[in-house]
């Protein structure tokens, strides 16, 4: 538990409240960040794109092997 601040005068209650509006714009800038990139992460071109890359993948192993085994 967070023990209570003794303020000497009214400035020190001000920049304390003003330091803990930044840091609350920063928590909200860092979430609406994290909310967009999840968002861009799940749409349905990246999904796709995500598994065509593995298909290719998977396309090329096979065709290399087909044509690793075409030479012994």
């Amino acid at each position: 538990m967070m023990k209570a601040k003794k303020y000497s005068s009214f400035e020190e209650i001000e920049q304390d409240m003003r330091i803990l509006q930044l840091q609350r714009e920063i928590d909200e800038e860092k979430l609406k960040y994290a909310f967009q990139s999840t968002k861009e992460e799940l749409y349905p071109t990246n999904l796709l794109g995500g598994f065509s890359g593995i298909a290719k993948k998977l396309a090329l192993s096979f065709v290399t092997s087909k044509i690793l085994k075409s030479f012994k």
